[in-house]
């Protein structure tokens, strides 16, 4: 099963936690031709009425503009790896095994299958460990 690895930068921006917030930050993404392919979101416990939200890619001058003017910015404490090969059962746990064994802590995991594809976005907290994690996934 081939298995794509490439580095990809993670985007975040504060989103206030109430009705609207992500969708506000996200309609302007939109409005900007940002064509993602990764979201997560959630609370910030340690700044109540907020919340953070993650995106992945954002890629091209224009597409950059629209997520800066929206309050999204590269991370600079996340190193992210993208994933992407065929759907098989395990998979997941194979992925993390490998990780595992290279001596590695991930800081975040996310993956989802859709019929016969998979894709994963890993997050590390260094440069060197996103690295090392793809020698140890190819």
């Amino acid at each position: 099963m081939k298995v794509d690895v490439s580095h990809v930068d993670i985007w975040a921006a504060t989103i206030e936690d109430e009705p609207g917030g992500l969708a506000d930050k996200l309609d302007a993404l939109a409005k900007g031709d940002v064509d993602l392919e990764f979201v997560t979101a959630r609370r910030a416990p340690e700044k109540p009425g907020t919340g953070v939200a993650f995106v992945a890619p954002i890629t091209g001058p224009k597409q950059t503009r629209a997520a800066r003017q929206a309050g999204f910015e590269k991370t600079k404490s996340l190193y992210g790896l993208r994933i992407a090969t065929g759907n098989k059962p395990g998979f997941s746990g194979e992925l993390t095994r490998l990780i595992a064994d290279a001596g590695l802590s991930l800081r975040g995991f996310t993956g989802a299958s859709i019929s016969d594809r998979a894709i994963f976005y890993l997050a590390f907290d260094s440069s060197a460990d996103a690295n090392k994690a793809t020698k140890a996934i190819q």
